[in-house]
């Protein structure tokens, strides 16, 4: 056993050395633009971001279930902490996000990773496709009322991004497209929109401090309906980024181990002065396209970006908006399900309206929580529908014309509890004794079972003898509980 574990541990961190490396390098350049604009977002200083991401990524290449998953500062998050940092400073935000932590382990600790179960593939394939669309949308300021060089340089960057693999797969090509846009945009001295005026660069590593505010219940009052908000997206978007790098990568990975990672990783970062974060599915995909799968690729991304934007900052300042824009749109065009699209025709309608709904929801919003929680619910009252559907009853009557005899096949539950119902002739005048057979029946709630109540009921008041027969134990048991009519004369078998 602990030989497994260890060569497992040596496999993630050592297993992919070079491809780890490389695609880290990758991931740190493409991280930075974005840390910087959802600092911008949150209205904090960029360095919050930058350290965010920088604590975000280290910690969780050793603490998440995932390896090769990227976590660092996102837009989602941020766009969740404004009203937070405009009313009570950053101070507060910091004891946030480190709240935000707790609440994640607990909810690791309470295998509450196991609820992606429900999570249906048409509202994964809806996230993916509504995310490539933002991805895409949120290059568009770098696209519109800017220099015509950045036309050519966009292009020339996609050029290489997709032609370079066919000269050689040993270096990524988008590591390649953004050091000699880099290099272009040096050397022709282009005016053009660089990292550099985004914001200042952090110019010091990041120490751990307590955040500077009254721990007193009253500040836990102010703090936590953030911070639990913040807890349940980042977890959501930590779930579904962890479901879609298991897809690509053909492995497995632990749920529960993610959410507790995330949870430490987002304590230390609000120790070291960063805003709360979560999985990002766009550079993590970058990760694996450009040939990431270890630990290491996750680690070295967050390591290379600190000590790009401290130590190597006036030349990161000085790569091209271009270039990061040419890489990310390589992103959304890959994340993209493609597929999707030619399944419309062919994939049950229910299914293209939980997909569409969540498309629509999180493009509209901008909030990718709100649109899984479409998709969910949506298919929740779906299934619901199709599943209150499939009951049915059969009936047939005895010999001496007095005993009717109703085969009840199906689920019975809230949704179908109603037609339930409604399958049963409660006037019959030559019938005195009813059976009814649910052998090939569960009753799932109280729903169902107060509609068995009232079938039995019913009958009775019309005279009629009823006998429930074939309860499994599952239904018997909920029934001894929660029923009424077997305690009122009606005989409730488990089994005949």
């Amino acid at each position: 056993m602990v030989l497994n574990s260890f060569s497992q541990l040596r496999q993630q961190w050592l297993g992919n050395v070079r491809g780890d490396i490389l695609s880290g390098m990758v991931v740190a350049l493409a991280l930075i633009p974005e840390a910087i604009a959802f600092s911008i977002i949150a209205g904090v200083d960029p360095k919050v971001g930058l350290y965010a991401s920088f604590s975000m990524a280290v910690v969780i290449s050793i603490a998440g279930g995932r390896p090769a998953m990227i976590s660092a500062a996102t837009g989602a998050m941020a766009l969740l902490m404004v009203t937070m940092v405009k009313e009570h400073g950053l101070a507060y935000l910091l004891a946030t996000t480190i709240l935000t932590g707790l609440i994640q382990i607990v909810a690791g600790a309470l295998k509450l990773g196991a609820l992606m179960r429900f999570v249906s593939r048409s509202v994964i394939t809806g996230f993916v496709n509504a995310l490539a669309i933002l991805i895409f949308m949120a290059q568009l300021p770098e696209l519109i009322g800017v220099p015509w060089l950045v036309y050519p340089m966009t292009a020339a960057g996609l050029a290489i991004i997709y032609l370079f693999p066919y000269v050689t797969k040993a270096i990524p090509s988008p590591l390649v497209a953004i050091m000699v846009l880099t290099g272009v945009a040096m050397y022709f001295h282009m005016d053009i929109h660089r990292v550099g005026d985004m914001g200042a660069l952090p110019d010091a590593l990041p120490s751990l401090s307590m955040p500077d505010i009254p721990w007193t219940l009253d500040t836990l009052r102010i703090i936590l309906p953030t911070a639990a908000t913040l807890a349940v997206v980042g977890l959501l978007e930590s779930m579904m980024t962890l479901q879609i790098v298991n897809d690509m990568t053909d492995t497995r990975s632990d749920k529960n181990r993610e959410c507790i990672g995330q949870g430490v990783a987002n304590i230390v970062t609000g120790f070291i002065g960063g805003m709360a974060g979560c999985a990002m599915i766009g550079q993590s995909v970058i990760n694996v396209k450009s040939g990431g799968r270890g630990r290491l690729s996750t680690m070295v991304a967050g390591a290379l970006l600190l000590v790009l934007v401290v130590f190597g900052s006036p030349l990161v300042r000085q790569i091209p908006m271009a270039a990061l824009v040419a890489v990310m749109i390589m992103v959304s065009l890959s994340t993209f399900n493609w597929r999707s699209i030619q399944s419309l025709r062919t994939h049950p309608t229910v299914s293209s309206v939980v997909m569409l709904g969540t498309v629509a929801v999180t493009v509209a919003t901008h909030d990718l929580a709100k649109g899984v929680l479409t998709g969910v619910l949506l298919s929740a009252v779906f299934f619901a529908r199709k599943v209150g559907k499939a009951l049915d009853v059969d009936s047939s009557v005895a010999s001496d014309g007095h005993v009717r005899t109703y085969t009840v096949t199906g689920q019975v539950f809230f949704a179908s509890s109603e037609a339930f119902g409604e399958l049963f002739d409660f006037k019959e005048e030559d019938i005195s004794h009813v059976r009814l057979d649910v052998t090939d029946a569960h009753f799932w709630d109280l729903t169902a079972v107060n509609a068995l109540d009232r079938v039995v009921f019913k009958f009775r008041r019309e005279g009629k003898h009823v006998e429930v027969i074939g309860l499994n134990a599952a239904s018997a048991g909920l029934v001894d509980r929660l029923g009424t009519h077997h305690k009122e004369g009606a005989s409730a078998e488990a089994g005949h």
